[in-house]
């Protein structure tokens, strides 16, 4: 998982390519490597009890890409408005959906999350224009990574939602959760707890 996520592009700054028309490609791209904003901004996560841990009921941990613009806003909108939805989920805010390349989603599979949203804003509505078209095409290639991966696609979403729909936020992520818990834990998250289980932690000393 680790070295194929390395072949995957964290990304740099992608501002130019978000104001370029779909499928117009910038040759400079293969030559920006590097990045790290989610490496920054996902920490690691305590793993909550799973199915089968002595009976205990399992809640699914979900990270939610949102647009700054829009998805955020959307979020803000159903908190301020007091509508119910589930808790499990983290946002990570960015600029834009078109932000979100296949190595964000396989760092946060590989944090040990069961399910990844991505959500920006409606086609047109798009404060950097073409930023959600590319997000599409981004989205598309992440798809083909986790089909490969072997991880069911209902862990991977993309939705579009505006500042104004709180309400459609929180339905969206009632009903990504359910679909999350259906499938139960992610197999990448299960062999990342066994491996941190197995390995002797920092400062200790095998027998």
């Amino acid at each position: 998982m680790r070295h194929l996520r390395e072949l995957v592009s964290l990304g740099g700054d992608h501002g130019d390519a978000l104001h370029r028309p779909p499928g117009v490609r910038d040759d400079r791209r293969a030559a920006r490597r590097g990045g790290g904003a989610v490496s920054g901004a996902l920490k690691p996560a305590a793993r909550r009890p799973r199915v089968g841990d002595s009976g205990a009921s399992w809640d699914p941990s979900i990270v939610v890409f949102a647009c700054n613009w829009c998805s955020y806003a959307g979020a803000d909108t159903a908190g301020v408005s007091r509508i119910q939805q589930q808790p499990h989920f983290r946002i990570i805010r960015v600029m834009c959906s078109g932000r979100i390349q296949p190595g964000f989603v396989l760092r946060a599979f590989e944090k040990g999350a069961d399910g990844v949203l991505v959500s920006g804003c409606h086609f047109g509505d798009c404060h950097y224009i073409f930023g959600n078209h590319r997000a599409v095409e981004q989205f598309d290639k992440t798809k083909k990574v986790v089909r490969l991966l072997g991880i069911e696609e209902g862990r991977l979403r993309l939705e579009w939602i505006s500042a104004a729909e709180g309400a459609r936020f929180a339905q969206v992520i009632g009903e990504f959760t359910d679909t999350v818990r259906r499938l139960g834990p992610s197999p990448l998250g299960a062999s990342a707890g066994r491996r941190s289980a197995a390995q002797p932690a920092r400062g200790e000393t095998e027998p």
